[in-house]
């Protein structure tokens, strides 16, 4: 199964393609998609959902898992952040995929042990889990994570069947 990881933003959000057999997890590839800063919101969100439906059409994935948005300080940049994430999960549900949502936590608890972990912490289990990876940055690692955390969430409800 061909699983991506989608880690939302309105300036960027990272996303990571992985392979899942069971508990054998491979690397397929992760990028960033940024959107121009200068513009204005729907103009940044029109070019999220366009670079997201292409991504899709180029890399066909069965399943999609989603970062859940957490409250930041400002309230301008949670809002924001959540109509970016509300672009990703209908672009994805109208590709036709199932869309599993992991809160940030749960999601550095699944992939580092502890749900309070770093950036870099999380970048560099990510790392040790897909040998070979050439991460493109934070985001992507992120995005790799969620994706990690989705095909964790799928082989244990599988078992438990």
């Amino acid at each position: 199964m061909r699983i991506l990881g989608l880690d939302p933003g309105l300036g960027t959000t990272g996303w990571g393609l992985i392979e899942a057999e069971g508990n054998r997890l491979r690397h397929v590839a992760n990028g960033q998609i940024k959107t121009d800063s200068s513009k204005e919101l729907p103009r940044r969100l029109s070019q999220l959902a366009d670079e997201l439906e292409a991504l899709l059409t180029d890399r066909q994935p069965d399943a999609a898992a989603v970062e859940e948005v957490f409250v930041n300080k400002n309230p301008q940049s949670t809002l924001k952040l959540g109509q970016a994430r509300g672009v990703v999960i209908m672009v994805a549900a109208r590709g036709g995929l199932e869309v599993g949502e992991y809160a940030a936590r749960l999601v550095k608890k699944a992939v580092v042990g502890v749900g309070n972990a770093e950036k870099a912490q999380v970048h560099a289990m990510v790392s040790r889990l897909l040998p070979g990876a050439n991460i493109a940055g934070p985001d992507a690692a992120d995005a790799l994570a969620v994706a990690i955390t989705h095909a964790h969430h799928l082989a244990t409800a599988k078992r438990l069947r």
